[in-house]
């Protein structure tokens, strides 16, 4: 797959703060890749860059085939869209003449504006003022503004904020179809369990560094984290620490129809052996880590850093 974004060595200081410390990243045409840390991580830092609002300290930085912050930066932008993660338009102007207005600045085709809002739940509100919507609704005029175009590039930073359950259900589905067509997606988000269906890879920051790198299997793989399982049924009586010969094996008893195992990858087949065998079990479920496990196993031991930059 074609490359569409290309960190190589990229360093950003600060003064003496370094706020990416050489990051190497490759982001491949229609891959949706999650942006995670705490604050101070590098996150926004990271996203200015590809926007080309900042420039490498050192390293070598490559967006849709070009430098950001250079002659290729008004091409880059009509290929590439944003949603910041607080989005702020002219209120006196209708949601219409707001996304007719960045069309217009965005040189792209005026009459997509009507299907926009229609997909994102704001045609019937097209025509009231900004200062009448409620942030969820905002929120979506965002979303709308960042498709106009059909960019290549979609940058996403906290794009659920203010959505509703069934909103956040469309727009991750809106990103999917995007994915679809080959968009490539880069999303910030510290709602883990939301992003994690949707992703193809994660990156996760530290301090301006990259801590981990890579699909949910390979981040398990490589985290080596206990998985989950859980076994329902008649199991009253039961001594559940007693049937296992590994001490890494840990069970918990939530009441008489259900036990959850702690169980190490290489234990996994050894204990649904001896679940399959027991008379009382009914039904089995694996629950391997998480992203929100993984992200606090690769974060362990990093404080959050409170301010602007990120």
């Amino acid at each position: 797959m074609n490359a569409v974004i290309e960190f190589h060595g990229v360093t950003r200081r600060d003064g003496d703060v370094v706020r990416l410390d050489a990051l190497d990243l490759r982001v491949s045409e229609g891959e949706v890749l999650a942006l995670l840390g705490h604050n101070g991580a590098g996150k926004t830092t990271t996203m200015k860059l590809i926007l080309g609002l900042l420039s490498p300290s050192a390293g070598e930085l490559s967006v849709l085939g070009g430098a950001p912050d250079g002659a290729h930066a008004e091409t880059l932008r009509r290929r590439l869209g944003y949603l910041p993660e607080n989005v702020s338009f002219y209120e006196q102007l209708s949601g219409r003449e707001v996304l007719d207005f960045f069309a217009r600045l965005k040189r792209v085709d005026r009459r997509q504006v009507a299907d926009l809002l229609e997909q994102v739940g704001l045609g019937a509100a097209a025509k009231r003022r900004v200062k009448t919507y409620s942030k969820g609704m905002r929120q979506r005029l965002g979303l709308a503004q960042a498709l106009l175009g059909e960019p290549r590039l979609l940058l996403l930073d906290e794009p659920t904020t203010g959505l509703d359950p069934a909103a956040t259900r469309d727009f991750y589905e809106t990103v999917r179809s995007l994915r679809e067509r080959g968009c490539t997606v880069l999303l910030s988000s510290h709602v883990l369990p939301g992003v994690e269906p949707y992703i193809d890879r994660a990156l996760i920051l530290g301090g301006g560094r990259r801590l981990a790198l890579g699909s949910l299997e390979t981040l398990r793989a490589e985290a080596a984290l206990p998985m989950t399982i859980r076994a329902r049924g008649r199991l009253e009586g039961a001594d559940w620490q007693r049937p296992w010969n590994d001490t890494r094996i840990q069970a918990r008893p939530l009441n008489g129809h259900e036990v959850s195992l702690s169980v190490p990858a290489d234990a996994k087949l050894a204990v649904l052996r001896h679940l399959s065998t027991h008379p009382g079990v009914e039904d089995i479920e694996l629950l391997p880590p998480t992203l929100e496990h993984l992200y606090t196993h690769f974060s362990a031991g990093l404080a959050p850093v409170q301010g602007e930059v990120r």
